[in-house]
């Protein structure tokens, strides 16, 4: 790319570009009135409250207590935990197939991720093409969660990035900014066809 080294590493965020994460597809079937689904997010499992998780607070510290304070959706909010793998709706295969294609094409990969510990263990369970990075900061196992510039500090040092030559993608668009402040090379991921125009455009995979 005209400006700027040529780029030698490729960060994804993982939630929203490669699996496809949203606690709706549960509690749909847990759930049958939409209405009431919407209640529970926003209010017993609230964003807010699985955030946590993304900073390394496990299951057994939080499921308890937010039970007890809502009885009436205990079995709901074990849920969160003990059903956890239903919230994936699946991978987005075009962009794993580029993901594919960079990894055989030598280049160094790593995955940037708001998630927590536990359930990254089983995402990399669940979807091998996980195993194709070369390393994962993953804010649950580190205890700093994007946006906060530690955590690009933190990418930067564990992998030995330099961020002028880093393209990093993600799709929350804070986040992005984020990386971008630090000096990233950065996408905005919307679909694989544009992260594809994106990677030719750098001359990381073929026409």
């Amino acid at each position: 790319m005209e400006g700027g080294p040529r780029i030698s590493a490729v960060v994804f965020d993982v939630g929203g570009v490669l699996i496809d994460w949203d606690p709706r597809y549960l509690y749909r079937t847990i759930i049958p009135d939409e209405a009431d689904m919407e209640r529970f997010l926003a209010q017993v499992c609230t964003p807010e409250w699985h955030a946590q998780h993304d900073l390394g607070v496990s299951y057994e510290e939080t499921i308890p207590a937010l039970a007890a304070a809502h009885p009436e959706w205990a079995d709901e909010v074990r849920a969160w935990s003990e059903r956890f793998v239903e919230m994936y709706g699946g991978s987005f295969d075009g962009t794993v197939e580029l993901l594919r294609t960079l990894r055989e094409r030598h280049m160094r990969l790593f995955a940037s991720t708001n998630w927590g510990a536990q359930s990254w263990a089983r995402a990399k369970a669940n979807y091998e093409f996980l195993n194709c990075f070369d390393g994962a900061l993953v804010s649950g196992e580190v205890g700093i969660a994007k946006p906060d510039p530690a955590f690009f500090e933190l990418l930067i040092t564990t992998f030995g990035l330099d961020p002028r030559a880093t393209l990093y993608i993600e799709d929350n668009l804070t986040n992005l900014r984020a990386a971008a402040e630090r000096g990233f090379v950065t996408h905005a991921f919307v679909s694989a066809e544009a992260l594809a125009a994106e990677l030719r455009r750098h001359g990381l995979i073929e026409e």
